[in-house]
């Protein structure tokens, strides 16, 4: 005992030195990354504590040392800011007794995996997460026999974002088959692209597995639900990765079920209520369908549900108020039916209840407010009912977020609100479509709002006065679009939400001048009102500004000159249908960002400004329906994202020259709109052989996209998007058009009522993405070009009122199977109209005003001539069919020439005329003597 008592108090083992000298040489390979720290990406620098005059690194930050040996066993510089390279020459390999190795949080600058971590040979634990290593995960990971824990998670580039490790050779299989200790397992964020190998089955002491956006593939080996110790199976993000869930009529620890945005499918079964030890269930956004079972409600310790997203029907089962620990139950976008159980009011734990765009019906229970806990309620787009009183909402002192809208309610507010009670102090609140007549008055209490819409409701007269003062420090957002409101009623100048980011005041009968947002703007769009007045120069220090649009008001007076030279925040810039006149700003800035600009259906002048060539992003120009005189604006075919260009209904003139050779023009041009001008000359072919995207659209083999600009905005903990749809009006199949929404996959060219003279080009066969081609009200002449027939996409064709002479091609009506409109009316055509295909559901009218043209749909029938002739010989074009003009004036000249030489010669010399034509036999006829 006295010699126990004496080893006791000797003092402790000290490092070893070697050890203590790699430590330090490996302390002095890296540099401390203070930006990181000062962002808070990482704790403290561990290293720091690394004292080269300190002779025991067992005392030092983040070093665990065996009590007995004094050699380094563990190694935790996790979150210590470090940065830069690692290989396997690095001192850390010195450290050959390590059993634990934690390197998670730093900044490896996209280093491979030193190899030499394979003689580690007893590492129990090793966690290389978060720390920017890249390429392939070494084979010799797998002999680390001892391992228990493996984390290589979450290494990730965030600039392009893109996962940085690769786990293919070794594959998953190679890596884990001789791992039959691992406890823990995390890949998620390495690329691994296969399916999951069945020997994960094998390890019986799993507790954890991590699979998070791995690009797995095929079945999920359902032997791994059985697998005795496991907790959590995280698989989220990984769309390729299909399974089911099999009766669970086993014992097991599952506590952690994550499966959101797989492809796992079929139905819950009713034995899940055997997983008693489930905390958390996701399976959103997954392809699972039927019924929810009632005995889902059996699970006690369940804190977390989410089922949204999928294609469950039914009822939602009362017996989910069985769940009271429950803290977050999500069921949006499914398709229940029936009503909100009242049960639901039993989850007194809860915070968040989600039942958004389902088909439920009824009444939200009146109970709603023992839910004490609740911070998330959102029940839009459903088809609920009745009168709902807002007090049930407001007596929820923890209620921050509130979502109504798209239902059948109409919500009671409480007029007077007493200010002594304790009331919710909302964050955001969603009442689109609620039947409100006019603004909520619990709102005056409201003073920490950052969402507000109140959209699409019956809202009436001025916006009062005590409205300036809700939420002026915080509000981001407000919708009061589609609504009745005529103004503020003693506003200031500028609208006082300090911070506001969304404005949305379309579809109302707004008067008097334009409201200026203040200089926090993102999105500011005020079109489809009465406001009058000129544009304020005040909006051009809107410097944030990303979505400009006052249509269709009645603004007067000139563009500022200073919304040319914008900040380069601005994308859109929409101004149409208002009163203003004068020339198009000139001077546009260098280096701006605008994709899209409408300044149609004004009265604007003069000439289009050659600084527009600055707008290099530009995809949308219209300038229809204005007064605008100038020669086709052929420099514009500089701008290489340009998709639409409209300058209809203006005073265009002259010649669209050919462009020079080699020369690429609109390499992007999809849609252009030159009708109602006065152009002449002739078509201009050398634009349709450039005129790339009408060749052949990159986007046609996409699901449909649409031209349109998402405006992403982090409002509190929720992610709010909004998309604002591109529009414009064409001429198609006869009519004006809106388009409230652009589909990136049409194209169509209006070239009508001008003076274009010439022949159809044969070079428009070329353009085989075409769905809308008008030549109509022009001079055109010669035929219809048998190439138009190669324009397959074709639905509208209108080359009306011109003077095209010869047959329709047969050709349009066997190959033009998506032709749906039809009008050659008023031209000189000739002929039988094609029969079959399309042609067949075209009226008289699309045939009208051609004299030679006969057969079906027209009441003129055709002669057996007619309607086996052959086809017109081809002029020298190769083209088209014979000018019938000039045929017939032929014929004309040849009877007068030959009367006038058979006058001649009979009157020189009757006897030989005489003796020769009297040789003819008179085939039984008498012949008559004079």
């Amino acid at each position: 005992f006295t010699a126990f008592s004496f080893s006791s108090e000797q003092p402790a083992v000290l490092c070893h030195s070697d050890e203590r000298l790699a430590l330090l040489q490996l302390k002095d390979s890296f540099i401390i990354d203070k930006q990181a720290l000062a962002a808070g990406f990482c704790a403290y620098p561990k290293v720091d504590s690394w004292d080269s005059q300190s002779v025991d690194c067992c005392s030092w930050d983040g070093i665990e040392c065996d009590k007995i040996t004094g050699v380094v066993i563990g190694l935790d510089l996790s979150s210590s800011c470090l940065y830069g390279s690692i290989n396997s020459t690095s001192s850390l390999f010195r450290l050959l007794r390590l059993q634990k190795l934690n390197l998670a949080n730093n900044h490896f600058n996209y280093s491979l995996i030193p190899y030499a971590l394979g003689n580690l040979s007893m590492l129990t634990y090793l966690n290389l997460s978060s720390s920017v290593f890249s390429g392939q995960i070494p084979s010799e990971i797998s002999k680390l026999y001892r391992l228990s824990s493996l984390d290589f998670s979450n290494n990730w580039d965030t600039n392009p974002s893109q996962r940085l490790l690769v786990l293919e050779k070794p594959d998953v299989k190679s890596l884990i088959q001789n791992l039959t200790n691992l406890k823990y397992l995390s890949l998620s964020y390495v690329v691994v692209a296969s399916p999951i190998p069945n020997v994960l089955a094998n390890l019986s002491s799993l507790t954890s597995l991590y699979l998070e956006f791995c690009g797995l593939q095929g079945m999920f080996p359902l032997a791994i639900f059985r697998l005795p110790n496991l907790e959590t199976v995280w698989l989220v993000e990984n769309l390729d990765l299909t399974g089911y869930l099999l009766e669970f009529n086993f014992s097991n620890k599952l506590k952690k079920l994550a499966l959101w945005n797989t492809s796992f499918s079929g139905e819950l079964p009713a034995s899940i209520d055997n997983l008693n030890s489930l905390e958390f269930l996701g399976f959103g956004h997954c392809n699972f369908s039927g019924s929810v079972p009632s005995t889902l409600g059996n699970l006690p310790n369940l804190k977390f549900l989410d089922l949204a997203t999928n294609s469950f029907t039914g009822s939602v089962p009362p017996t989910l108020g069985n769940l009271t620990k429950l803290d977050t139950l999500d069921l949006h976008d499914n398709y229940f039916t029936g009503f909100i159980p009242s049960e639901l009011t039993n989850l007194t734990q809860l915070t968040s209840l989600n039942l958004l765009g389902n088909m439920l019906h009824g009444s939200v229970p009146s109970s709603i407010s023992r839910l004490e806990k609740l911070k998330f309620f959102d029940c839009d787009d459903n088809r609920l009912g009745g009168i709902l009183e807002m007090d049930a909402f407001l007596e929820l002192k923890d209620l921050q977020y509130l979502f109504l809208s798209l239902n059948n309610f109409y919500l009671v507010s409480p007029v007077n609100s007493n200010a002594t009670r304790p009331q919710a102090q909302l964050v955001d609140i969603g009442l689109r479509h609620c039947h409100l007549r006019e603004l909520p008055y619990f709102l005056r209490n409201q003073h920490r709002l950052q969402l507000l819409d109140l959209s699409s409701n019956n809202i009436e007269g001025q916006i009062p006065q005590w409205m300036s003062k809700v939420s002026v420090e915080t509000l981001l957002f407000l919708d009061l679009s589609n609504n009745s409101l005529i103004g503020f009623d003693d506003f200031p100048l500028v609208l006082p939400w300090s911070k506001l980011q969304y404005l949305k005041l379309d579809s109302n009968i707004l008067r008097g001048s334009l409201p200026v947002p203040p200089l926090s703007t993102v999105f500011y769009s005020i079109s489809n009102n009465s406001l009058n007045g000129e544009i304020p120069q005040l909006l051009c220090n809107l410097s944030s500004l990303s979505i400009l649009d006052f249509s269709y008001n009645n603004m007067s007076g000139g563009i500022p000159v200073c919304l040319s030279n914008f900040s380069k925040s601005l994308l859109v810039l929409k101004v149409r249908s208002n009163q203003l006149d004068g020339p198009i700003p000139s001077g546009w800035a260098t280096g701006n960002r605008l994709k899209m600009i409408d300044l149609s259906k004004n009265k604007l002048q003069e000439k289009i400004p050659k600084s527009m060539m600055e707008c290099k992003m530009l995809e949308y120009l219209d300038l229809g329906n204005n007064q605008i005189r100038d020669a086709f604006p052929s420099w514009l075919g500089s701008l290489p994202e340009l998709n639409i260009l409209i300058l209809s209904s203006n005073a265009f003139y002259g010649r669209m020259e050919n462009p020079k050779l080699n020369l690429t023009v609109f390499p992007k041009l999809r849609i252009i709109d030159l009708s109602h001008n006065r152009f002449n000359g002739t078509l201009p072919w050398g634009y349709f052989e450039r005129w790339i995207s009408m060749k052949n659209l990159d986007e046609k083999n996409s699901p449909p996209k649409y031209m349109l600009e998402s405006l992403d905005m982090r409002i509190n903990l929720m992610h709010v998007s909004r998309d604002y749809d591109y529009s414009m009006t064409i001429t198609n199949k006869g009519m004006e058009m809106k388009y409230p929404k652009i589909i990136r996959t049409l194209v169509a060219i209006d070239f009508s009522s001008n003076r274009f003279d010439g022949e159809i080009p044969k070079l428009i066969g070329k353009l085989k993405e075409l769905h809308l081609l008008n030549f109509s009200n022009n001079n055109l002449v010669g035929g219809i070009p048998i190439a138009i027939a190669k324009l397959t996409n074709l639905e509208s064709l209108d080359l009306s009122q011109n003077k095209l002479v010869g047959r329709i091609p047969m050709e349009l009506s066997t190959q033009l199977t998506f032709l749906s409109f039809l009008n050659v009316s008023h031209n000189r055509l000739t002929g039988l109209i094609p029969g079959g295909g399309q042609f067949e559901t075209f009226q008289s009218s699309s045939f009208d005003g051609n004299l030679g043209l006969c057969g079906k749909p027209l009441l003129k029938e055709c002669s057996s001539n007619s309607g086996s002739l052959r086809p017109p010989s081809l002029t020298s074009s190769g083209e088209f069919g014979l000018d019938w003009k000039v045929v017939l004036l032929g014929y004309g000249c040849g009877f007068l020439f030959g009367v006038v030489i058979g006058h001649v010669v009979i009157k020189k010399k009757p006897d030989w005329f005489a003796n020769t034509f009297s040789k003819f036999p008179t085939r039984g006829r008498r012949r008559h003597v004079l």
